[in-house]
Order: C-alpha cells, then structure tokens, then sequence
C-alpha cells in the first residue's frame, strides 16, 4: 500500500466534514445583525462569524475550479490533481473512493479531517489494474450495503467496508462475479444495483458496428450478430452470492452497443443507462454521410431499460436529427429507412452525437432546490469520432423527471472543462467529466479523467440563505 499522509491516517477519524449539514436561515440572524450594523457605519464587506459552531461555511474556491455553474451554486476542489480519474463513490462519513490509472494503486481514498473540504489524507490501494496489463480503464466504483464495490475488465468485487476508522479496506476483495468474455474494446465493466439486492454489470460489444471485418469502408455486417450472446447488454447478478460466472446471471437488457454510466430509478423500479453511440459513418460508408452528418449521428440515447429489453444494436442506430431510430448501413439502410428498426427500444431522451456519456446519477439529495431531485445528471466525456469538426460535449448536464421520463429538454449544469472555446482532440481538453457522486449531505461530487481533478457543487441561493466564502 502507497499512502500520502499529511495528517496521521492511523488516528481515528474525528473530525470529517463532508457531510457536515448546512445553516438554516435561521442561524444568520445574529450575523445578518452585525452586517447591518456595520453597513451603517460605513464598512463596505460583511462580517462572516468563522468561529461560530452553528455557522458552517460553504467553501468554493475562486472560479469554481476553472468551470461554470448555474447561478446559486459553487464548487470546491476535493484534490488537484489525483492521477486520471475515473468513477468515484461517497461513504456515509464524506470518505471518497476514486477508480484511478496509477502505479501506486487502482483505488485511491481520500478523506478531509479540517473541515475545508479538501482531502489531506490520500491512500491508494487494489494492485487490481497493474500498468502494463492492459486493464487500463476499469470503471465501477459504488458503496452498497456495507460493501466497498469496484470492477475491472474481467470480474465484479467488493470489500467490506473499513472499520474503526480505517480509510482502506483490509485484505483482498471477494469476487462476486467473474468469466466475463477478453475483449480490446469497450472492456470496462460498469455497475449499478437496484432495491431488491440485485446487480447490474454492463458487458460492452466488442466491436463498432459488428461488421464481417471490423472498421472497414464497405463490410457488411454479420447478420446474426454473434457478439449479442454474451456482449452488447447488460446482465443481473444476484449481489449477496460470491463466486458467480457471467453465464449464470440473467441477460437482463441486449442491443446496446456500450454503456458506461448507469444508474437504478428507485421511484419507477426500472434501471436507466446512457449508450455510447456507434462511429465512423462518414468513413465507412463516405457516399451516404458527410463529416458533418458523421459528427452529429448517432444520437447518444437515454434509454429506460426494463427486463427484456432491445436497444437494436448493431441493427439500428437513433438519428436524433430525425427523432427516429433508423437501418445501420451495414445491415442495407441508407440513414433514412427504418425497417426492422421499428421493433427496437427507442431511446427515452437523445443528445448529440459522440459527446461521450460517462455516468448518470439521479439526484436523491435533498440539498438542491427542488426541481433538481429526482432528475438526472448526465457528465460527458467527449470523444475523438467529431472530428475533423470541433470537439463538443465536455459538461455535465441535467434533466428533469416526473413520473419515470424526462420533464423537459435537458440544461447545461457544469461547462468550460475542456477550457478552450474550441479544441480539435479530446487530449487538448484541460479536464473530462467523467464520474458523478451523491455525498451524504446532497453535494455533487464530479471527477476529471484528465488530472484527476475532484469537484463538490453546493448549492447557496436563497433556499437554504447560506454563507459562501471564497479562498
């Protein structure tokens, strides 16, 4: 185990202020009182009482961190720069657990022991993701019922959670489930569990469009698509029974090409993911799409996957520019014929193309102002295939819910994380959004694959008339 240890991490943990609760109204009067006694003689900045117990502060830092949010919200950094980040999970105590690409460990925990919301503890554990053995972007990280969760390309596997105010798990992780087929792309195995003790394993296709020869101008695809038996879906797996195969869980969802951000709908009961859209229509299929129909098709789909369902992959693909799911080339559509696309699940929402999405998170807190709860979070990562046109995407967004669909268009939450007003790659990006976390207080928790930069978003409008300080 590597640790960086700037407090004594063998102390028990006292004094962890993630989830401190936030002010009531309330409790600003006597502040409020002394502000306005001072205004009237002259003085220019108001009073903030630091050393009040019953005046928590919200720290953000100047600028947020380098992005924008919707008025009434701030940011602070949790950590600068982790090493590039991936998904990431809240403990009830504030404690973060980080999926990262590091030499000194896969996992890295972080926790705050000043109250400033920054993380002066770091452990990195799990040697699950070694450099060099080309398992190098497990995703899955998640707390669930007293389990420390993760996942790499091959197997599902949980930790109990510490005890005794340890930061890091003891010994090695139990293997829930395993056997899942080797494969180059779209290997990560993202995860998410529902409320009757079940989980749910993406199993990405190991292939664009599932053609007789892969990325080649003019393949036809293989019809059937071998790769849907036991890829292109999601599966369900008991969560409490160790030792699993892949092939002894449920095939719960099929035809989706990939997903990296999934999460379960407790409200409806139904399991929601976000699909990464197929590439390269423009280069394979050049006499039927320009770049600039290559940069905005496919849509990246929302879909509401309930057991049993087919997204259409590789058959179909979602024009978003049409509002209709239509006949892949590879399988004779010429980007306006639907076909048998007709019988495929269509998507619940649609964004533009190949912007990437990376997670999705219902917002269950109730610190954000109402219209915020039960909607989703989108954090996309942006992607090489818009190319040679401008890159876009590289936000976080949301959508708002009532009764299990979306309740309007979706609204940009978190932007200017590339940087640049334009870039031409993904690598010139100075950040990717690319995890989402809900801490126990209601605070949004976004991470960057870039650097490994950690942000927390409160909010400090008027619901709550809290104390903003910047630093």
């Amino acid at each position: 185990m590597n640790t960086m240890d700037i407090k004594n991490s063998s102390s028990p943990h006292t004094g962890n202020n993630f989830s401190r609760s936030f002010t009531r109204a309330s409790r600003l009067l006597p502040i409020l009182s002394v502000f306005v006694t001072l205004l009237i003689a002259g003085c220019s900045e108001p009073v903030v009482d630091s050393d009040s117990e019953e005046s928590p502060k919200i720290e953000c830092v100047p600028g947020n961190g380098g992005i924008t949010l919707p008025e009434g919200f701030c940011a602070s950094l949790v950590v600068d720069s982790l090493g590039p980040a991936r998904h990431i999970a809240v403990a009830s105590n504030g404690d973060l657990y980080v999926k990262t690409r590091s030499e000194e460990g896969g996992i890295a925990a972080l926790r705050d022991t000043t109250g400033d919301f920054r993380a002066d503890v770091i452990e990195r554990f799990s040697d699950r993701t070694p450099v060099g053995s080309g398992i190098l972007w497990e995703t899955g990280m998640a707390i669930h019922d007293g389990y420390l969760w993760a996942s790499n390309t091959g197997s599902v596997y949980r930790w109990p959670m510490p005890e005794d105010g340890r930061l890091v798990p003891v010994g090695d992780p139990e293997i829930v489930v395993t056997g899942f087929p080797e494969q180059r792309s779209h290997d990560s195995k993202s995860i998410a569990f529902d409320d009757s003790g079940y989980l749910y394993v993406n199993v990405g296709a190991p292939s664009n469009a599932c053609q007789e020869e892969p990325r080649t101008p003019g393949s036809p695809g293989q019809d059937p698509c071998p790769q849907l038996e036991r890829q292109a879906g999601i599966w369900r797996f008991p969560a409490d029974s160790l030792g699993q195969m892949q092939q002894e869980g449920t095939h719960y969802a099929t035809g989706i090409r990939n997903v990296v951000g999934l999460d379960w709908h407790t409200e409806t009961g139904v399991l929601y993911a976000m699909q990464h859209g197929r590439d390269q229509l423009n280069q394979l299929w050049p006499d039927l799409y320009t770049q600039e129909e290559n940069a905005e098709l496919p849509a990246e789909e929302l879909l509401r996957l309930p057991e049993g369902a087919n997204a259409g992959w590789p058959y179909c693909y979602y024009d978003g520019q049409q509002a209709k799911k239509v006949l892949s080339p590879e399988y004779g559509g010429d980007g306006q014929e639907v076909g048998r696309c007709a019988e495929y699940l269509d998507p619940v929402a649609a964004f533009p193309g190949h912007w990437a999405p990376n997670a999705l998170l219902f917002y269950t807190g109730d610190h954000f102002p109402e219209r915020y709860r039960g909607g989703v979070f989108i954090a996309f990562h942006g992607s090489w295939n818009r190319a040679p046109l401008p890159q876009q995407g590289y936000k976080v967004t949301f959508t708002p819910f009532e009764d299990g669909a979306p309740a309007g268009d979706y609204e940009t939450f978190a932007d200017g994380f590339a940087g640049a007003d334009s870039i031409s790659a993904p690598s010139e990006a100075a950040y990717r959004p690319m995890g989402l976390a809900l801490g126990p207080d209601g605070a949004l928790y976004i991470s960057d694959s870039q650097k490994g930069r950690i942000w927390r978003v409160v909010y400090t409008g008027k619901k709550d008339k809290q104390e903003t300080v910047e630093r």
